[in-house]
């Protein structure tokens, strides 16, 4: 089934706001600006920020002034990027009669649908970039 945690979650939702903000010329955006504005704790914004750095996805600036950036261009970064640094693989079965059933013989009649609800899930996650977020500037006349 399509699923990620709430650690996840939150991470889209913070790096979500840095698209929304992004821009050639865009200051860099405080953590605890981004936990205000995403209603996630400052701490916690901070972390998921850092380890997004880590991964390439952000750029931190410390000191007076300091924040975070988008590392690259919102199109070129996948959700699936995101969730991939906060989740490890979910391997819980999501069979409704329990891990046993549908490794030892017929799988259950629900079987392939979930496989599909699984890729499906994924593949949206491969699919959608944090473009998605960028507001159009409208043209003036």
């Amino acid at each position: 089934m399509f699923r990620y945690g709430k650690l996840a979650r939150q991470a889209v939702s913070a790096m979500s706001y840095l698209a929304e903000r992004y821009g050639p010329d865009a200051a860099s955006i405080s953590s605890a600006e981004v936990g205000r504005v995403r209603n996630i704790p400052t701490a916690l914004a901070a972390k998921l920020l850092s380890e997004a750095a880590s991964a390439g996805l952000t750029k931190g600036v410390t000191g007076p002034g300091g924040g975070y950036r988008l590392a690259r261009p919102p199109e070129e970064i996948r959700l699936a990027d995101i969730v991939g640094i906060f989740e490890r693989g979910n391997t819980e079965s999501p069979c409704p009669f329990g891990a046993g059933w549908c490794g030892t013989g017929n799988p259950c009649p629900l079987h392939d649908a979930f496989l599909k609800l699984e890729e499906n899930g994924r593949r949206f996650l491969e699919d959608t970039t944090l473009a998605v977020f960028v507001k159009k500037k409208t043209k003036k006349r």
